[in-house]
């Protein structure tokens, strides 16, 4: 089994520490890495290239939202996958982050059973979307007219894809689509690597964001 490796950054200490020790003892995740503010952020990342970076969202100097740019616009980074740390579940610096490519956000009074999910939901590919949070986020944020996403044509999506791409978009998990359409998860799953390649998304929260953006589904 593959070992996630994760790097921390965050300003406050006993955040980091925090979610150090709670990761360095699940088996099968190792943190490479930590960072105070958003410039030693992009540094370690570029250093170490981790399979996912727990970002703060407000650091001091260069914030997690330009990090998080930052590293999406590299190259040489396009398999990290940020997760945005935040202290509000509608912290209105999300909105910009999920824009800038993150892959989702985690609350940082999150439970730690929660946190190793979401690092393993991450680290596989998927967005951290859940029905009761994201989506609300997610339908605000794609309703504001600054910022726009890059527009991408979703006309050469099948009848399934265009399916699969408005459950995942309301939130749904590929094994419950799975069930609702009778196919396996790893169907669900090509349909949604599909559907990514044909809008240029990166990730699974680039879809959802276009799912909305193209009237596919309404807030």
């Amino acid at each position: 089994m593959a070992v996630i490796r994760v790097v921390l950054a965050d300003d406050q200490v006993l955040v980091r520490s925090g979610f150090a020790a709670l990761l360095r003892v699940e088996a099968g995740i190792t943190v490479v890495g930590e960072a105070d503010d958003g410039d030693a952020a992009v540094a370690v990342v570029a250093e170490t290239v981790p399979d996912v970076v727990l970002m703060d969202v407000r650091m001091p100097g260069l914030d997690g939202i330009e990090a998080t740019r930052r590293i999406v616009a590299d190259e040489r980074l396009s398999g990290v996958r940020v997760l945005m740390l935040t202290t509000f579940d509608l912290d209105e610096y999300v909105f910009d982050a999920l824009r800038a490519g993150a892959s989702g956000f985690l609350l940082k009074h999150t439970k730690p059973g929660d946190l190793i999910e979401a690092v393993r939901v991450v680290a596989a590919g998927d967005a951290l979307l859940s029905p009761s949070v994201t989506r609300r986020l997610i339908a605000e944020f794609t309703a504001r007219p600054s910022h726009p996403m890059p527009r991408a044509d979703g006309s050469a999506f099948t009848e399934r894809e265009h399916e699969v791409v408005q459950r995942v978009a309301q939130g749904m998990s590929n094994e419950e689509i799975a069930r609702e359409f009778v196919i396996s998860a790893a169907t669900v799953r090509t349909h949604v690597s599909r559907a990514m390649a044909k809008v240029h998304a990166r990730d699974r929260a680039q879809l959802v964001v276009f799912a909305y953006q193209s009237g596919m589904v309404r807030a």
